[in-house]
């Protein structure tokens, strides 16, 4: 499943008009080399460990407290991208007017 989330704290962290999260099971998911990781607090006041690379900065994925054995890959880290194309969209209340999202998506208002 990939998430295309139009909150606020996706928009910092991409720099752009959201983040993209695809969602899979945390087995067999391997990361080769070092990440730092830092923790923090969603809306729900629920905590995420965001993982990143200590040389360039970029958000690798992050672990949701409230979903064990999931990760949320960020996709824009994977080496092809040309297929990527989010299945539901969250946070819409809070995405750039400008953006226009595809007829017959899921989309959310807040987190589902």
């Amino acid at each position: 499943m990939l998430v295309a989330c139009h909150c606020k704290e996706c928009q910092r962290q991409s720099g752009s008009a959201f983040g993209m999260s695809m969602i899979i099971a945390q087995t067999g998911f391997e990361v080769e080399g070092e990440l730092k990781m830092f923790e923090r607090s969603s809306v729900s006041g629920r905590a995420l460990r965001c993982f990143f690379c200590p040389e360039c900065g970029t958000r690798i994925y992050h672990q949701p407290s409230y979903a064990a054995g999931i990760v949320n890959v960020k996709a824009g880290t994977l080496d092809d991208t040309s297929g990527l194309q989010p299945t539901m969209h969250t946070w819409v209340s809070s995405k750039q007017a400008w953006i226009q999202i595809p007829h017959g998506l899921p989309t959310y208002e807040t987190q589902p």
